[in-house]
């Protein structure tokens, strides 16, 4: 059995919070390109406060899951991150108040690995995969990695 390893970056631009972003197709597009017929994809992303998550894309159930966010972590609640008048560690110029994102993170994956067979992804009916951003305090550029690791591939 041979095993390789095809992983490039992609970037999103986000502009609120929280953003479910379908990334899919772009999942899609990158397995196809590598001719993995049997494997895994990993999607992964590059950042603290934007999770990957797979979930069914239904408006609704998008807004149910928002409410759900902001209800477990709210951006008005208190958060000592965000009290920089106490806080030392880990500063730029230019940090935001994001408690709430890296709390609401903590629920959330940073990654999602899903098996290939046949050349496809293995997802179910309904199930997409999201970018989630969770810290919309400004505009962002979010760096996912997506990396297939194949078990067998086409030449």
């Amino acid at each position: 059995m041979t095993t390789n390893a095809l992983a490039s970056t992609i970037v999103i631009d986000t502009d609120k919070a929280p953003q479910f972003i379908d990334i899919t197709e772009r999942v899609v597009e990158h397995v196809k390109s590598s001719n993995v017929l049997e494997g895994i994809v990993v999607v992964y992303s590059m950042h603290t406060t934007a999770a990957i998550k797979i979930n069914e894309y239904e408006p609704l159930l998008i807004k149910d899951m928002e409410d759900f966010l902001s209800k477990l972590a709210s951006p008005d609640a208190y958060y000592r991150h965000n009290d920089f008048g106490i806080r030392t560690v880990n500063m730029g110029d230019d940090e935001p108040p994001n408690g709430h994102a890296h709390l609401q993170h903590l629920l959330m994956s940073t990654s999602e690995t899903i098996p290939i067979a046949n050349g496809d992804l293995q997802l179910g009916e309904w199930q997409r995969i999201f970018l989630l951003e969770l810290d919309g305090t400004r505009p962002r550029k979010r760096r996912i990695l997506i990396s297939v690791v194949a078990y067998n591939y086409s030449k």
